[in-house]
């Protein structure tokens, strides 16, 4: 349990179709009825997209000051790609814009594209992404449907395991630096193989040394927050 005075921080797997933000507000909401406080201050240490579940680090109180130290830390996903197509969005979100052939496309000529993307690159963005572009969100103006450039930036992908291939989903297992889109990974996947692809699924299985296997439900939260949901 939360020192509230001290601070702390609590590991969370983030349900299906929540935005971080959601989860945030919500466990905010039982330490404040538990602490019959106000004012708790709370945040998370790295956004998980709404179709994504996982790993989501809560930081609260004094342990706000550390969000950036947690958002460092290398990080591990599993999930599936979905190759033969493409959205605006790069995963579910949105509905497909394109489809692409992808009878040319081998077991192995997967294995050895994976193993392609090891090591230092530059990776751009998605369009609908949290990105701030000159102090606006970038999935505003993609909202607005306003053409804006997005900077690469630099990331390291450490380890690409390919670990199912049912046509046309791929299963994956990816360690990477902060600040890599699994989503535009997935888009330049499909770039890579001359096809197409979109992020079909997604779960963060780590952040640096914490594991989802530590993580708790909102329900185990409120539990021991004695809060019924």
């Amino acid at each position: 349990m939360i020192d509230i005075e001290q601070g702390g921080f609590i590991l969370l797997d983030k349900p299906y179709g929540w935005t971080s933000f959601q989860a945030v507000k919500k466990v905010q909401y039982i330490l404040k009825n538990h602490f019959h406080t106000k004012r708790i201050k709370i945040g998370h240490a790295g956004t998980l997209d709404p179709l994504a579940t996982g790993l989501l680090i809560l930081c609260v109180g004094k342990y706000t000051k550390q969000i950036e130290m947690f958002q460092a830390k290398e990080k591990e996903y599993t999930g599936t790609f979905f190759l033969g197509a493409t959205t605006p969005s790069f995963d579910r979100e949105k509905p497909v814009d394109r489809v692409y052939d992808t009878e040319h496309i081998s077991g192995q000529k997967i294995l050895d594209t994976a193993q392609s993307f090891l090591g230092e690159q530059e990776q751009i963005p998605p369009v609908f992404s949290a990105v701030k572009i000159g102090g606006k969100r970038a999935y505003d103006f993609a909202r607005e449907q306003k053409e804006v450039l997005i900077k690469p930036r630099t990331i390291t992908i450490s380890s690409f395991e390919i670990t199912d291939i049912e046509m046309p989903r791929v299963g994956f297992r990816i360690v990477c630096s902060k600040g890599t889109y699994i989503r535009s990974l997935a888009r330049d996947f499909g770039l890579a193989l001359g096809s197409g692809a979109y992020l079909d699924s997604l779960c963060r299985t780590r952040i640096g040394e914490y594991s989802l296997e530590d993580a708790l439900q909102l329900e185990d939260i409120a539990e021991e927050y004695s809060f019924k949901l």
